[in-house]
């Protein structure tokens, strides 16, 4: 675990999702650490633009040769954009999860709350003690 990647500049949710805060959009993923416990991801499926996301409410999963996971949303908002290289490369996920590996963009109706998120050195201790 000690080679686990928590960017500093992002917001985590314990369900795995990290959240980049950018104006009104947010850009979001799951986490170094969801996409190695879920091994080698062959699967995703993503809302289309323009679909709505609501907070606390899955919108998304991904499939691995192990298991399928939900992906949950933490802001209200529009789908702006859609990461489709992953519709054909799921495996961008495992190589590069905050990277190449994002899932969708959400412009967030009002302002993005961050209350129920933990920052990098909260994550990272919420991953130890699993």
């Amino acid at each position: 675990m000690a080679d686990l990647k928590i960017p500093d500049d992002l917001f985590y949710a314990d369900s795995d999702e990290w959240i980049r805060i950018e104006g009104d959009t947010i850009t979001l993923g799951i986490t170094d650490y969801a996409q190695d416990a879920l091994n080698d991801i062959v699967y995703v499926e993503l809302p289309e633009p323009d679909d709505s996301a609501t907070a606390g409410e899955s919108f998304a999963s991904v499939e691995s040769v192990k298991a399928a996971s939900d992906i949950y949303s933490h802001v209200t908002g529009t789908v702006v954009e859609v990461n489709t290289e992953l519709e054909d490369e799921p495996e961008l996920i495992n190589a590069d999860p905050y990277g190449k590996g994002w899932m969708v963009k959400i412009k967030v109706q009002g302002d993005v709350d961050t209350s129920g998120l933990m920052n990098a050195a909260a994550y990272a201790e919420y991953c130890e003690d699993r």
